[in-house]
């Protein structure tokens, strides 16, 4: 083994790249090394054009220039991992882990009784088994079997806390000793005159076993080394603290485009932030500044990964018509469909009025021919997908079936990230993907939940990184801070440097301890963090260097400065310096306040011809709603959301007690009222397609409402009460009303012998305190007087209405509304003269009330946020 001669490279001041070059070339002159023989590694690839193009400079033959993995490339393919074997290929190795953990009893137990904890363990498993792998890589490879060996010794079986985790990290070791030959074994064959090589942000154990394994004449430049103190004495960074994100994001592009404009190009934009560099990346997008992303973004971010996902959870046995339509707008076109986008439209709307959420109940709908037809396409297009549990090369061709049958495919071809989802799935090659994979896939079998999680993982493994434009008209450039180091930036601009994204405390291992990965030559927290604060003193080595950071985030939880910021303020004022202060470089401008009136539009001529008791409520509630909802005739769709709610329930519930007192007939026992009333819901239950698992806390509701509702029902057979109708739809049309017809439908009417009398009930799954509270001021109803006014025309008893709340679990009361004949007739006289009043011009002024306004939807149209008086009244 060769010396290692070390040198110091100051980064701070003078022409780095040029001062390398001639530092080398009067070592190697001196060491009689003929230079044009001798290979100098990097770090990373993009220092690579500096560098060449520093020594090609000078005169005489240069070295050759690369990075450890450029060299490794340079000499063939790497060697091809075989069955079982780590391939670092993140999706297929999840495959495996999770073959091999099965293949243990503990493994089995887990998987059985806790899927979430065993997909876990596999993700710590993958993890551990790379990182094992690429430290044994790093290792000369006559030196390979004593690492393997200190790693054995060193995770010994152990019992009591962490046992398991020390479990999966042998099981790791092990399957990490079985991977193939690193493709960076060749590179300690290479006989050069000399390796030489640039440390920058901290050591590189590949290139130091290289060094210590060479025969010839070595060269460490050391870029780290005098940073610290160089540093103090360069002009301090200014620091932006912004409010908020946004404002972040709005400042960091500001000062970018500040740069641009005073000739300082290219700048580097650091992406400490992902979610707010995106951002920032738009706003820059809209200057057209051209810009290279060296970050990209995690795949399933992506529309591509978003089509693919859709389809796949649209296939689920009980999939919700969201995930349909999330997928069917995906798509630009549907092979040998005319204006699908149209038919989505329409299929949409209606599942939206009939409540339609889920895929299963589609054939059920009376439909066209057309869109009957497309429909079915949709059934067909989704069929391989509806398979039980399958391999995944299996599944894998499913998929490509049916983004094929959809028109998906050509779709993910002619766009960039969809390329890059079908590379990360490898469906872009079939039949020339590796052995590993192509094992991996055709053994490990999934059902469709177990594929769709398989692929989701598959994407959030990937990064996507868009096709930057020609390298000579990049201005801006977003990379990583262990990037910017060395490279030739006319300016820095880094957002987010606070408390969370810069400094912040490195993430624990799953299974190793900081000792075991020290001892395993692992980067443990320590080296990581000194690896971070390496890298951004590098980056503050660079001119014109601007940090910025928010005072909160999202949820309102203050951030404070990064600790690494924070070091360095002290640093500075330890010499009585300080932070430069950040001038804001946008355009401010001053704007006159226009403040928003509330609106009184006017119906006159264009009232409703009908009203139901619910447009009632809502002339009483808001004017200005009764005016969006039914003068306007604005609706908001539905949600089409496949999680059942409460309305879903009283819905149900409707249906039950309808289809139970239809086929009543007299009374019987509680024994078998109760059955019917259970074999009714049953039935309910299947035509509404509620799934049992969805529905179990509603189940439960039922089963506690059933002995509680027979009580009562029994209790009013003895009073000589009976059931006459239920879901009875009625209209009239008072003189008073002046020709607008009022409609309704009432729940259920039932005759009362005692007394003599008709009564409406209307059933509520609702507070039963806030119904009380409803009846206490009789004209203050709308619900009962209506469905009274209603019924009086063909009524030849005496009226009383009621709600009858079905959530009392333990006893069920009726809340009586005492006067409801007379509310009834006061309301059709106040309601004809309020119509009268509106058709003569009268406005309909939106009142603001809070209680109303928190549950409108014409909040937004109203624009009751932006009234001058503040919060709603």
């Amino acid at each position: 083994m060769a010396a290692i001669a070390r040198t110091a490279l100051n980064v701070v001041d003078g022409p780095v790249w040029e001062t390398l070059a001639a530092r080398v070339a009067a070592w190697a002159q001196g060491e009689g090394v003929a230079l044009r023989d001798a290979l100098v590694l990097l770090p990373f690839n993009a220092l690579l054009a500096p560098a060449r193009a520093a020594f090609a400079s000078r005169e005489g033959w240069p070295p050759r220039i690369e990075t450890s993995r450029t060299l490794a490339a340079s000499l063939g393919p790497a060697p091809a991992a075989s069955a079982q074997q780590p391939s670092f290929d993140e999706a297929a190795d999840r495959l495996i882990a999770a073959r091999l953990l099965r293949a243990q009893a503990i493994g089995q137990a887990l998987a059985k009784s806790d899927l979430r904890r065993f997909d876990r363990a596999v993700a710590a498993l993958v993890e551990t088994a790379h990182a094992f792998a690429r430290a044994a890589h790093g290792c000369a490879p006559d030196r390979r079997e004593a690492w393997w060996a200190r790693a054995r010794e060193r995770l010994a079986p152990a019992s009591g806390p962490g046992a398991q985790q020390r479990w999966l990290a042998r099981i790791a070791l092990e399957w990490a000793a079985q991977a193939s030959e690193a493709d960076t074994d060749r590179l300690f064959a290479l006989r050069p005159s000399a390796w030489i090589v640039l440390q920058a942000g901290g050591a590189d154990p590949l290139a130091q076993a290289l060094l210590e394994a060479a025969a010839v004449p070595c060269l460490l430049v050391d870029a780290d080394a005098p940073l610290a103190g160089a540093m103090l004495q360069r002009e301090p960074p200014a620091l932006a603290r912004c409010d908020d994100a946004e404002q972040e994001a709005q400042c960091s592009a500001a000062q970018v485009l500040a740069h641009l404009e005073r000739g300082e190009a290219p700048v580097a934009l650091v992406g400490l932030d992902r979610q707010l560099v995106r951002r920032v990346r738009a706003l820059l997008e809209r200057q057209n500044v051209p810009l290279a992303d060296e970050t990209g973004w995690t795949l399933s971010t992506t529309r591509a990964a978003a089509l693919v996902m859709s389809l796949l959870r649209s296939a689920a046995p009980r999939a919700g018509t969201d995930a349909l339509f999330d997928w069917l707008k995906a798509l630009p076109a549907w092979p040998g469909v005319a204006k699908p986008d149209a038919r989505v439209r329409e299929l949409e709307r209606r599942c939206r009025r009939l409540g339609v959420r889920r895929i299963e109940r589609l054939a059920a709908l009376a439909l066209d021919d057309a869109l009957a037809g497309f429909v079915a396409q949709i059934d067909a297009a989704l069929a391989p997908l509806r398979a039980p549990r399958q391999s995944v090369a299996d599944w894998l061709a499913a998929l490509r079936a049916a983004l094929q049958a959809c028109g998906g495919w050509d779709s993910l071809e002619a766009d960039e990230a969809g390329r890059a989802v079908l590379r990360a799935l490898r469906l872009d090659a079939e039949g020339a993907v590796p052995a590993a994979w192509r094992e991996a896939t055709s053994t490990a079998r999934l059902s469709l939940d177990g594929f769709v999680a398989w692929v989701d993982a598959a994407f959030e493994a990937e990064t996507f990184r868009p096709a930057p434009p020609p390298a000579e008209a990049v201005q801006v450039v977003i990379t990583p801070l262990a990037q910017v180091m060395l490279r030739p930036f006319a300016a820095v601009v880094c957002p987010g440097a606070d408390e969370r994204h810069l400094g912040a405390p490195p993430a624990t291992h799953p299974l190793l301890s900081d000792a075991e990965l020290a001892a395993l030559g692992l980067p443990d927290r320590a080296q990581r963090r000194e690896r971070e604060s390496l890298a951004f003193l590098h980056a503050l080595a660079l001119p014109n260097v601007t940090l910025l950071r928010r005072h909160a985030d999202a949820s309102g939880e203050t951030l404070a400065d990064s600790p690494l910021l924070q070091a360095l303020a002290l640093d500075l004022a330890a010499r009585g310096r300080a932070l430069a202060e950040w001038q804001d470089p946008r355009e401010q401008r001053s704007l006159p306040a226009q403040p928003l009136a509330r609106p009184l539009p006017v119906a006159g001529q264009a009232l409703p011809a009908r009203v139901s008791a619910s447009a009632v409520e809502a002339l009483r509630d808001c004017p200005y709603r009764f005016f969006a909802r039914h003068v306007l005739s604005l609706r908001e769709d539905d949600e089409l959301e496949a999680e059942i709610e409460k309305r879903d329930y009283g819905t149900w519930l409707h249906n039950v007690l309808l289809a139970f007192h239809r086929e009543r007939g007299e009374p019987a026992s509680m024994e078998v009222e109760a059955g019917r009333l259970h074999a009714l819901a049953a039935q309910q239950q299947a035509e509404m397609s509620l799934a049992d698992d969805e529905f179990l806390p509603y189940a439960a509701s039922f089963a506690r409402f059933v002995p509680a509702y027979l009580d009562w029902l029994h209790a009013r057979d003895a009073e000589g009460a009976r059931w006459q109708s239920g879901e009875r739809a009625l209209s009239i049309r008072p003189e008073a009303l002046g020709g607008i017809e009022l409609e309704g439908r009432i729940d259920r009417i039932d005759s009362v012998e005692l007394g003599g009398a008709l009564e409406l009930i209307d059933y509520k799954t609702s507070s039963a305190a806030r119904l009380k509270d409803k009846v206490k001021r009789p004209l203050e109803d709308t619900q009962l007087a209506v469905y009274a006014a209603l019924l009086a025309p063909e009524a030849d008893l005496p009226l009383r209405a009621c709600y009858l709340p079905l959530d009392q679990a333990e006893k069920i009361e009726p809340i009586v509304h005492p006067q409801v004949q007379r509310s009834a007739e006061v309301l059709v006289r106040e309601l004809g003269a309020e119509f009268a009043r509106l058709r003569a011009g009268a406005p309909l002024p939106a009142l603001g009330e809070a209680e109303v306004c928190e549950t409108c939807e014409a909040r937004g149209l109203c624009r009751r946020d932006h009234w001058p008086d503040g919060e709603a009244a």
